[in-house]
């Protein structure tokens, strides 16, 4: 046991929506921020595992490259409808259905009559399987007696599997391979803020922001993504240890980040500021999408923004004292 290391928490959770959620991450010693943020997005947004359509057969359709009758669509389309399709499962689902590899694959069927879309709702039901977006379109019949009838070949993966390497895992005959994205996790993005506890000044708080797609809450991305690094580190680390403990916090510091922390407006969303539609736009479009993003910038860096001129700032500026910054 060579040293001894501080270690964090997860102090808040601002869920936004049920698919969208901010964590705070406090206290971190300089820099490590910086460190935990970039590890964490990038295996967020890599490897955390998912359900998809790697390939689907159509009745009457042999290849991609042809069309159905009295559908509107042709099979590129269809698959590229099929390919957003995005399902959930529960969370043992995967163990109890995985003794050998072919247990993993999970087949569903599609089949409609009649006039008008055909949506991700029309899919036959799952005893365990749910269609995260059912209003999602698929294909469209023209005709009251145009029908189609679709099986669909769902599997469990991480990442993205190229069309190529489906059609060497999936490939059977009269069945079309499909580029699937199986990550659950659509966007991660992470801020460092400065902290303290008691006279220390100089610590690091991560905001770490996690939309999904619905079929994983944020918090549980979050934390298979916290224990894939985990897993992987103490391989690395074989035998060595370190003694680590928590920062300690005296109550009238914790009542201090609290009292400021409790101060809703600035989480406000820049959206919901009513500024107009130029200024809203370029403040989105150089990532500042709260109040405090906003109140972290001089007026100089607010100047420099792209696409922000004098009577942006100037608007910004009578915003925040309307608010009472």
């Amino acid at each position: 046991m060579f040293q001894k290391i501080y270690t964090p928490s997860i102090s808040n959770i601002d869920e936004y929506e049920p698919n969208k959620a901010t964590l705070t991450i406090e206290p971190l010693l300089p820099n490590y921020a910086l460190t935990l943020g970039n590890s964490l997005r990038r295996v967020l947004l890599s490897s955390i595992s998912g359900l998809a359509v790697v390939s689907f057969k159509a009745e009457g359709a042999s290849h991609e490259f042809t069309t159905l009758p009295g559908v509107k669509e042709d099979l590129v389309e269809i698959m590229l409808n099929l390919k957003a399709l995005r399902f959930k499962a529960p969370e043992d689902f995967r163990n109890i259905n995985s003794e050998s590899e072919s247990d993993t694959l999970i087949r569903l069927s599609l089949n409609k009559t009649g006039s008008g879309p055909v949506l991700g709702k029309d899919i036959s039901p799952h005893p365990d399987i749910e269609v995260v977006n059912p209003d999602h379109l698929i294909a469209t019949l023209d005709a009251p007696s145009d029908k189609i009838a679709l099986e669909l070949v769902i599997d469990w993966g991480l990442g993205y599997l190229s069309i190529e390497e489906s059609e060497a895992q999936y490939g059977q005959n009269d069945y079309i391979s499909i580029d699937a994205v199986f990550c659950p996790v659509s966007r991660v993005r992470y801020k460092v803020e400065n902290t303290r506890v008691g006279k220390m000044t100089n610590l690091d708080r991560l905001l770490l922001t996690i939309e999904t797609d619905g079929s994983m809450t944020p918090k549980n991305a979050f934390e298979e993504a916290a224990a894939i690094l985990k897993e992987h580190y103490a391989i690395l680390s074989g035998a060595t240890e370190v003694d680590s403990q928590s920062f300690r916090q005296s109550s009238e510091d914790k009542a201090l980040q609290d009292a400021v922390r409790a101060d809703e407006r600035l989480d406000y969303y820049i959206e919901d500021l009513q500024l107009s539609a130029r200024t809203t736009n370029a403040l989105i479009n150089n990532d500042l999408h709260t109040v405090q993003d906003i109140l972290n910038l001089s007026d100089a860096e607010l100047r420099d923004l792209r696409g922000f001129g004098a009577i942006a700032l100037q608007e910004i500026k009578d915003k925040m004292k309307e608010l009472g910054f």
